[in-house]
């Protein structure tokens, strides 16, 4: 590998509404791509609508492409916690069902025992009430092209200035405090 090739990683999480959790990931430096779609569940080829139905055993997810040169798996997975409740079964905000349920897609078991350990570190920070998932990576179906940089394309939206814009706009703040 010469000097202008990085290594790319990747890492599958579910944190709710994935246009929320997309436009979080994207804050941070790093990151390459974050990709929306659905990962958990036992249809092929799953379509938003069969996911939303809650049939599909799949959650809404992202596939976060980084360089692990700048940021760490341990930083990607302690942001997580900061960026959704994870402690609401099957639930963010009023986004209710399966399909909205925490969870981390580990790919291997290095990602597995990172998981792991980083629920450790946040759980007390929860009141060890965490109910995230962490179960292996079968599949990523990237979600349809209108999901992808749903808040960036969409910014007037009514679910983004309403729900996705404070929370951005709350990490910002807190990221920039540090």
């Amino acid at each position: 590998m010469n000097a202008t090739e990085t290594k790319t990683e990747s890492l599958v999480l579910g944190g709710g509404c994935f246009w929320c959790t997309e436009a979080a990931y994207e804050l941070l430096p790093g990151v390459k791509a974050v990709v929306s779609g659905y990962a958990g569940g036992a249809v092929d080829n799953p379509t938003y609508e069969e996911v939303c139905s809650g049939n599909t055993g799949h959650a809404e997810v992202v596939r976060i492409d980084f360089d692990p040169a700048q940021v760490s798996l341990d930083t990607l997975l302690d942001y997580f916690w900061k960026i959704h409740d994870p402690t609401t079964l099957n639930r963010q905000g009023a986004d209710a069902g399966t399909q909205y349920r925490s969870a981390i897609f580990y790919a291997n078991d290095a990602q597995k025992k990172a998981a792991e350990a980083s629920l450790v570190r946040a759980n007390p920070g929860w009141g060890g009430k965490i109910v995230t998932q962490i179960a292996p990576l079968v599949k990523f179906y990237p979600a349809e092209a209108y999901h992808q940089d749903y808040f960036r394309n969409n910014p007037h939206a009514g679910y983004c200035r309403a729900v996705i814009k404070p929370k951005i706009d709350k990490l910002v703040k807190a990221t920039a405090a540090h």
